[in-house]
């Protein structure tokens, strides 16, 4: 049986490890191999997969998309397989969000954290997260704004843990799970700030709108409203 101090250590590395993978820019790197160009300086600026989509198209925005969840999943899975105490699985789980968003690889500047959350979520409750994707497509099919529809189905997975458990679908939530869920929550939606100023101002764009001299490699590219991902 480990000591204290050794849970502590194999815990903090989980969340070392977790916050370097998240931090990876999938992005950055598939528009700069494929298409030779920094995506910080294309479309939005965003290094995320809305602006990968932007720039880089539709094959490179979806390997972006699923390599992000995929870390979000990795580091939970990682954390988990280290035994770690449920503690600091929970702070895995933020960690790899809050690596995503700001990326020590990229100078501390990274994408929304949206794909990277998704994964985690999955990772620590998988059943609530089915939940929040289908109020994220509801949202967007409604506004068309990927911010609020991103936003949205970030918050509401502590409510959809607490129902699940309520309803018997899985099993009540211990405090651990509240937490991670709130802060990774409070992350996306700072993260998203930018976007609700301008949905105030009535400036943030919606899904497949066309900014006036918004050009991709290929051409002139819709506006994926402001990047929600």
């Amino acid at each position: 049986m480990m000591s204290a101090d050794s849970q502590t250590g194999i815990g903090l590395l989980a969340i070392l490890i977790a916050y370097l993978l998240g931090g990876i820019p999938f992005s950055y790197l598939l528009v700069r191999l494929w298409r030779g160009v920094d995506l910080r300086t294309r479309g939005s600026g965003n290094p995320g997969a809305t602006n990968a989509l932007r720039v880089g198209g539709k094959a490179i925005g979806l390997m972006t998309l699923i390599l992000d969840i995929g870390k979000g999943v990795a580091a939970v899975s990682i954390a988990r397989q280290l035994e770690v105490a449920p503690l600091f699985l929970g702070g895995a789980a933020v960690a790899v969000v809050a690596g995503h968003i700001y990326s020590v690889y990229l100078r501390w500047r990274g994408g929304k954290g949206v794909a990277a959350a998704a994964g985690a979520m999955v990772g620590l409750a998988p059943v609530p997260m089915l939940f929040c994707l289908a109020t994220f497509a509801v949202v967007l099919a409604i506004t068309r704004y990927v911010a609020i529809a991103s936003v949205t189905a970030t918050i509401l997975f502590a409510p959809f843990v607490y129902l699940c458990g309520r309803l018997g679908w899985t099993p009540e939530a211990p405090a651990w799970l509240w937490v991670s869920g709130g802060l990774i929550s409070l992350l996306i939606a700072f993260r998203h700030h930018s976007n609700l100023t301008r949905l105030r101002a009535g400036r943030e764009f919606k899904i497949g709108e066309v900014e006036e001299g918004e050009e991709g490699i290929g051409g002139r590219k819709s506006r994926l409203d402001g990047d929600g991902q």
